[in-house]
């Protein structure tokens, strides 16, 4: 018999959980009372915002480490864990957008939260133009350690923001408990899960991606020599 790869079976995993978690979206929390079917989206939008944070905190930490031992595999990990970050930002911002417009009244409104996400995906983005607008390896590695380092100041400021200025955004993980009921507890740590280990397969295949890119691009190096 082959051996399952690792891959394979946090794939299935993953499949796995974001069906239960649509299953139980869809069939088992109830519709809430005053938003309506509209307010379902929460179960995407806050899990996605979650699961940015944590790979916006491993680029944090990758960089970390890519100043200390300098080593490119950490630089190779933390630029796949911006991308992974940035992309669940963008659906956060999207998914935001398309929830207030029928609770608020209005696609965007410069609130504290979402001026700060706006703000953290700017970061993160320039992030990414910093990786292309610099050819020289060293450099560029060390310019973006520092950017997603200080970048990262922007993530607990993200938080906290409803908390420290006037905000029309829910709160929803307070000081000593969650104000929500216990199947939406549920059907937000499902959904959690399910894009937690998507997030590890994308970074997985993306790392792997980028290190057979380096050994390619040093092939062509040897072979034009």
């Amino acid at each position: 018999m082959s051996r399952i790869r690792p891959i394979g079976l946090l794939s299935s995993v993953s499949i796995a959980l974001f069906a239960l978690s649509i299953y139980y979206v869809l069939l088992v929390v109830p519709v809430e009372r005053e938003m309506g079917i509209v307010q379902k989206i929460f179960y995407l939008h806050v899990p996605m915002a979650i699961t940015g944070f944590i790979f916006f905190f491993l680029a944090f930490l990758f960089s970390i480490f890519y100043l200390k031992r300098q080593n490119r595999k950490w630089d190779i990990f933390a630029a796949s864990s911006v991308e992974i970050g940035l992309l669940l930002t963008t659906l956060v911002l999207i998914t935001g957008s398309i929830w207030a417009r029928p609770i608020w009244n209005t696609w965007w409104t410069w609130d504290p939260r979402l001026t700060a996400t706006f703000i953290l995906w700017l970061i993160y983005s320039a992030y990414l133009i910093l990786r292309l607008s610099v050819d020289n390896e060293g450099k560029r590695a060390v310019f973006c350690a520092v950017m997603a380092i200080v970048g990262f100041v922007d993530v607990p400021i993200v938080f906290l923001s409803a908390r420290i200025w006037r905000s029309i955004h829910p709160v929803v993980v307070k000081t000593r408990s969650i104000a929500i009921e216990p199947k939406m507890g549920i059907a937000l740590l499902l959904f959690m899960a399910a894009f937690i280990s998507l997030g590890a397969i994308l970074l997985w295949l993306r790392t792997s991606l980028s290190i057979f890119e380096g050994k390619l691009l040093s092939l062509e190096k040897q072979g034009g020599n």
